[in-house]
C-alpha cells in the first residue's frame, strides 16, 4: 500500500486494473487505490508479469506498506508458494519481503510498490532509485551504491543521472506521454522542469493551448444596472447582517385564517404582503433604518415605500409598494398583485421599479434559512427572509417544556455608516415581535 499522501496512514483498493499473470510495463495503470482524499491509480514501476494473490481484499483499509501483489520476471519462482499474499496478514508477508514506500512525484498518478530489485551483479537497488532510473533511462548495472551493503540509493541514480544527458527517449515516463498524445503536445518542443531533464505532467499541461474562450454575452439593460449598483454597493457600503429566528406559528395560522374569510376573488395575502405590512411599521417606530445617506447627510424618508426583489427572466427586478405604512393589509396585497406579475412579465412602468425606502429578500420559498442579502442603494437596510419550517423549540423557560413552533429566520443587513448596531438590532426585535404577534397589527 503505497503512501499517497503525506497525512495518509491507510487506504483501500478499489479495482485491481490488471489481471493476475497479465504482464505489464512500466507506466501501465494497474490498479486503483482509495486514500482519505480521493481514488487514485497506481502505475507500475517495473515491468514484468503482475501476481495478485487470489484472496486480495477490494475495499478492506489496510495500513500503508501493507503488500498487495507483487511483480515478476518470466522464470522466478512462484511469490505465493513460499509467502502468504494474504492482505490480512501482512505482518507475515513483510518479513519475507521488503518493501518501501516512494515518494510524492509532481504526477498525481502514484507509482507502484514493488520489492527491492537487484542490479544483476548482486547489489541491491532500492524501490525510489529504480523507479528514477527508469524514468531517466539511467543503466544502474555498473553503479557501485554509496549504501552500506553496496546498495543502490536515490543520490547514486542523481549522480549518474548528472554525468549523462537525458535521452529524448526517456525524457517522459509512459503516462506523460499519453498525457501529451492525448492534448497534442510535442514533447520535443516542451522544456523540461523535472529533475535530470525529465518532462512532468505540469510541463506538458503548461504547453495545452487554452481552448478558445466562448463569446461573451452582452449585458442586457436589467443586468447592466443590476452590475452598476451591485458594484457601488460593494464599493461603498459599510455593511452589517444580522440574523435571528421568528416564532411564525402564529403567523401561519393568521394566513390561514384569510384564505378561509376571504371572498373568492379577494387576493390572499402572501407572506411577503404580511411581511411588508409590519415591516412599514416598524420603520414608523425606528425611522433611522428608512433613511439614505447623501452628498449633504442622512436623510430620512417621511414616507415607507417597500420594495420586493422579485425573480424575472430578465434578472432581478424590485417592484415598489408605496406608502404602505398607510395601507392595510388587504391594500398591500392588492397593490402586490399587481405590480409583481407586471415586473415578471416586463410590463411594470419604470415608477413602479423605483423609490423604495426599504426593501425585503425573501428566499423561504427555496429552502434557504440565513443568508446576507446586499444592501439596495441608496437604502440603507435590507431584511432577508428564509423558510419557514417546524422545529422543537422551548416554549416555557420556567419548566423548559419543548414544543413544535414553526419557525422563520431572518437577516437584517444594514449600512453601519447610517445606522449603528444597536438600532438596528432594535427594529429587528420590532419586526420579531409583531411576527409573533401579528393578530394585533394586521387587523387594523
Amino acid at each position: 500500500m503505497p503512501r499517497l499522501g503525506w497525512t495518509m496512514e491507510v487506504g483501500r483498493v478499489v479495482e485491481w486494473l490488471k489481471q493476475d499473470g497479465e504482464p505489464v510495463e512500466v507506466g501501465d495503470l494497474i490498479l486503483a487505490i482509495e486514500s482519505d482524499k480521493a481514488i487514485n491509480e497506481v502505475e507500475a514501476y517495473d515491468s514484468g508479469i503482475l501476481r495478485i494473490p487470489a484472496d486480495a481484499q477490494i475495499g478492506v483499509e489496510l495500513p500503508v506498506g501493507a503488500p498487495l501483489g507483487f511483480i515478476v520476471q518470466p522464470g522466478d519462482p512462484d511469490p505465493f508458494s513460499s509467502v502468504s499474499a494474504s492482505a490480512s496478514d501482512s505482518a507475515a508477508f513483510s518479513e519475507e519481503t521488503s518493501f518501501d514506500t516512494p515518494p510524492l512525484t509532481a504526477d498525481p498518478v502514484i507509482s507502484a510498490v514493488v520489492p527491492s530489485a537487484s542490479n544483476g551483479s548482486g547489489a541491491a537497488i532500492s524501490p525510489r532509485a529504480r523507479k528514477l532510473a527508469l524514468e531517466n533511462g539511467v543503466d544502474w548495472s555498473g553503479l557501485t551504491g554509496s549504501g552500506s551493503t553496496g546498495r543502490i540509493r536515490e543520490v547514486d541514480i542523481r549522480a549518474a543521472m548528472a554525468a549523462q544527458p537525458v535521452a529524448a527517449a526517456t525524457r517522459a515516463t509512459p503516462s506523460v506521454r499519453r498525457l501529451a498524445e492525448e492534448n497534442g503536445v510535442d514533447l520535443a518542443a516542451v522544456a523540461p522542469s523535472g529533475v535530470g531533464g525529465r518532462l512532468t505532467r505540469s510541463d506538458v499541461l503548461g504547453a495545452v493551448r487554452p481552448a478558445a474562450s466562448a463569446v461573451p454575452e452582452a449585458l442586457g439593460p436589467v443586468r447592466r444596472v443590476i452590475v452598476e449598483r451591485m458594484t457601488e454597493a460593494a464599493r461603498t457600503v459599510a455593511p452589517v447582517t444580522l440574523t435571528t429566528d421568528a416564532d411564525a406559528t402564529e403567523l401561519v395560522r393568521m394566513r390561514e385564517l384569510f384564505k378561509q374569510e376571504l371572498a373568492a376573488g379577494e387576493p390572499v395575502p402572501t407572506y411577503n404582503d404580511i411581511l411588508i405590512r409590519l415591516a412599514a411599521l416598524s420603520l414608523l417606530e425606528h425611522p433611522n433604518l428608512n433613511a439614505s445617506l447623501t452628498s449633504e447627510g442622512i436623510v430620512q424618508h417621511p414616507d415607507v415605500h417597500i420594495g420586493l426583489a422579485v425573480d424575472t427572466d430578465r434578472g432581478l427586478l424590485v417592484p415598489v409598494v408605496r406608502n404602505a405604512d398607510r395601507k392595510s393589509i388587504h391594500q398591500i396585497a392588492a397593490d402586490a398583485a399587481a405590480v409583481i406579475p407586471a415586473a415578471q412579465t416586463g410590463s411594470a412602468p419604470a415608477d413602479q421599479l423605483r423609490g423604495s425606502t426599504f426593501t425585503i429578500s425573501s428566499l423561504g420559498t427555496f429552502g434557504i434559512d440565513a443568508f446576507t442579502p446586499i444592501i439596495n442603494l441608496p437604502e440603507c437596510a435590507i431584511l432577508g427572509v428564509g423558510r419557514i419550517v417546524s422545529r422543537a423549540v422551548v416554549i416555557d423557560e420556567a419548566t423548559g417544556e419543548l414544543g413544535a413552533r414553526k419557525m422563520m429566520a431572518l437577516s437584517l443587513t444594514f449600512d453601519h455608516r447610517v445606522v449603528d448596531g444597536a438600532p438596528a438590532a432594535r427594529f429587528l426585535q420590532a419586526i420579531v415581535s409583531k411576527i409573533e404577534r401579528p393578530f394585533t397589527w394586521l387587523t387594523r
